[in-house]
């Protein structure tokens, strides 16, 4: 195919099932593999492992500026588009907090793929460097992570990635579970809980070679885990 877009993913946010097949198609013609959802309940775990995201602003349900937000606070470095039929200037000036782009229905399919390129090549996602943790080797901006050994990608959940990628923020150093409870879910932490625990758990299986003696996310007894540097 030689299309340098190969792999490179998109998230697509449309509930307009016409524009969302047009656009699907004409992204997907151009090599881009697409996600299409038609609401944004689960965009923040359907975000895992997406390079940009196109999303409406008029969405059944949660709007397109609140599930803008929550996925910039999940994934701060991946690029938003947004679409909005709308050209109040209000729309673009709350959408542009957390937006990278805005572009206005009705477009051309050619407009809205050079906006995505611009994107794309200011993330860096066309060659970002992996950080190597041992036999991992992620790649950040991607969302992606990949098993040297084997040379398969390893997919986390969107919550198990976002506590990895908080650990990965604060290399080296040891964070308590509050601090990364507090830093994830965004709630207090309440003592005695035991979700992190088990997300913690889920993750080492799917990233250590040998979960039971894990090398890349340490536990630091009565305090909390650390990645090392």
């Amino acid at each position: 195919m030689g299309n340098n877009h190969m792999s490179i993913h998109l998230l697509y946010i449309e509930d307009d099932t016409e524009i969302g097949a047009w656009v699907n198609e004409d992204l997907t013609g151009r090599g881009y593999e697409v996600t299409w959802l038609q609401n944004g309940e689960r965009a923040v775990d359907h975000a895992t492992g997406c390079r940009l995201v196109i999303l409406d602003v008029m969405l059944p349900g949660l709007d397109g500026f609140t599930i803008g937000q929550r996925l910039k606070k999940a994934y701060p470095d991946l690029p938003i588009l947004m679409l909005s039929a709308r050209t109040s200037i209000d729309d673009k000036l709350e959408g542009l907090q957390f937006a990278d782009d805005y572009v206005t229905k009705p477009f051309h399919p050619d407009e809205l793929a050079a906006r995505i390129e611009v994107l794309l090549r200011r993330s860096g996602s066309y060659s970002s460097e992996p950080l190597a943790l041992g036999h991992l080797l992620v790649y950040e901006r991607e969302n992606r992570i990949m098993n040297k050994d084997t040379g398969e990608e390893i997919v986390l959940t969107g919550k198990q990635f976002q506590i990895f990628m908080y650990l990965l923020r604060h290399l080296g150093q040891i964070l308590t579970k509050e601090q990364i409870y507090e830093g994830v879910w965004g709630d207090p932490y309440l003592d005695g809980d035991k979700t992190l625990m088990v997300h913690i758990r889920y993750l080492r299986e799917k990233l250590e070679r040998d979960p039971a003696n894990p090398e890349i996310i340490e536990t630091i007894r009565g305090v909390g885990y650390r990645v090392k540097a």
